[in-house]
């Protein structure tokens, strides 16, 4: 082959390749940057690139969407942001050695990887590309591994779930995957190839030394519809869907709004038989915006006529998703709950002269919650008494210039983590009479800097019967099938990113 030749296969070989580019390898991190899972598709990328990760990860406050994992990230001075502070896209550069043949000296290339990142459950699901591609496409086929492994080793799927199956992780992927491209992604499809893993199987796996998948092999029954299995029987026939709103919020020390923003999702347990045709309708849809559906739903038809028509798999999945219109909430958001929160850093007395001096290395801290009377919450049905709040969690995060902290709660239980800084407060369910209060001192640490403003805490909250933007059910019809099921809907409102700010 001459060189002409060379060159213009050189040439063709590299247009081939990056018309073809996709996802080249898989990486799962552990929450304190261990590779789990490593799984290469198209070539294989080194391990660099997860040490490259995490570097830029333990230094993230707020690793997408949830507090960081690393005692690194938590005890730092920086107040935790609203909103991520690691991007979720990083281009890397990393150099491998080649062999440029006899006309060329051996030496180094450098090779540009989009590393692409989630994180669900404390675990990093990374995925490497050797070019720029769809990066919306990447994001949620990440994020569909991770609801597949939820859903086949329950919720949460952490680090310990990884473990315990590695076989199934690695032949669930090798059934998602192919050469890179997304194929299947649908649990009932999955399960309809490999079995999920159960207490029987894997006690027979123990004691013979056989794999549960070689001893018990699913079906395989495929149907047209790729997302629902074939031949599907339950008694009784069941439905239920869950409206579940949630708001990110930023609230000031005495309870005002600066920002916020809502989004919700449809989420369904099926439990039909056969293949039904079901039609849900909104009694007020406009209040929808930028929505996303299940690829079971005719999106035509909700284009034309504002109605979710489909046929729905079996077992959990999630219907649609979508974002409030910022018209429907022109009235404004109040929080269901108010929070002061006052942390003070070193002691003083009259005129500003301390009283001793060990106290400028002393602090103390006063959190107060309530519940609020009167909300903007939509109650969906009505109800007698004070309105009830669920699982009530506060997070505070401090310093790494605070050595040692004492606190005392009245209701529920505290619990201070003493290498990340941080102290979780679980009240549990509130309501209006209740006055959760928790109150501590603070033990300094001399050599270090104090902050020139706290971090804001995080609050989570769930109010059920309740919505954001009174978006109801108008009705659900189930055709194609001769029985009559028993449909149950119901409306969640929820904290997302809740923080409010600390004096």
């Amino acid at each position: 082959r001459t060189s002409s030749d060379q060159l213009l296969f050189e040439q063709l070989n590299s247009f081939s390749n990056k018309t073809n580019l996709m996802i080249q390898s898989l990486f799962i991190l552990s929450p304190t940057g261990e590779v789990l899972i490593e799984r290469h598709f198209r070539g294989v990328t080194p391990r660099s690139v997860c040490d490259h990760f995490w570097e830029r990860a333990s230094a993230s406050l707020n690793h997408h969407c949830g507090i960081s994992d690393t005692s690194s990230a938590l005890a730092s001075n920086s107040p935790l942001p609203l909103y991520d502070t690691l991007p979720p896209i990083m281009e890397i550069t990393i150099d491998h050695p080649v062999d440029g043949g006899i006309d060329r000296p051996h030496g180094s290339q450098h090779q540009h990887i989009y590393l692409f990142s989630v994180l669900r459950d404390g675990l990093s699901y990374l995925a490497a590309c050797p070019g720029e591609i769809s990066p919306l496409l990447v994001i949620e086929f990440l994020h569909r591994v991770a609801d597949i492994f939820v859903d086949y080793f329950g919720s949460p799927a952490d680090e310990s779930a990884m473990k315990e199956n590695f076989s199934t992780v690695y032949q669930l992927l090798e059934e998602m995957v192919d050469h890179g491209w997304p194929l299947t992604t649908e649990p009932n499809a999955l399960q309809a190839v490999i079995r999920p893993p159960d207490v029987m199987g894997k006690l027979l796996s123990v004691v013979t030394g056989v794999s549960d998948t070689n001893v018990r092999s699913p079906s395989g029954t495929l149907t047209n519809i790729p997302w629902r299995r074939a031949g599907v029987k339950h008694l009784p026939n069941e439905i239920y869907l869950d409206i579940i709103e949630e708001i990110d919020a930023v609230v000031d020390l005495v309870g005002n709004v600066i920002s916020f923003d809502v989004a919700g999702s449809i989420a369904v347990q099926s439990k039909l038989s056969g293949i039904p045709d079901l039609l849900l309708t909104f009694k007020d849809p406009s209040v929808i915006d930028d929505c996303s559906f299940h690829p079971c739903v005719r999106y035509a038809r909700y284009e034309n006529d504002q109605v979710v028509s489909f046929v729905p798999p079996d077992g959990n999945f999630t219907l649609m998703r979508y974002r409030v219109k910022s018209s429907a909430l022109h009235m404004g958001f109040t929080p269901p709950i108010i929070c002061t929160p006052m942390i003070r850093y070193g002691g003083g007395g009259a005129n500003g002269v301390n009283r001793n001096a060990d106290d400028e290395f002393k602090g103390s801290i006063d959190v107060k919650l309530m519940a609020r009377s009167i909300s903007t919450l939509y109650n969906m049905e009505s109800r007698k008494g004070s309105v009830a709040i669920e699982d009530v969690t506060v997070v505070i995060p401090f310093g790494k210039f605070v050595k040692t902290a004492t606190l005392s709660v009245n209701v529920g239980s505290v619990l201070y983590d003493e290498a990340g800084k941080v102290a979780k407060w679980t009240i549990g369910n509130l309501d209006e009479k209740m006055r959760p209060q928790l109150t501590g001192t603070l033990k300094l640490d001399e050599t270090l800097k104090k902050p020139e403003m706290n971090s804001p805490l995080s609050i989570s909250w769930k109010i059920p019967l309740a919505s954001l933007s009174g978006l109801s059910v108008g009705g659900l019809s189930v055709t194609g099938e001769r029985y009559k099921p028993y449909k149950g809907v119901r409306n969640i409102a929820r904290s997302g990113r809740f923080q409010v700010r600390c004096s």
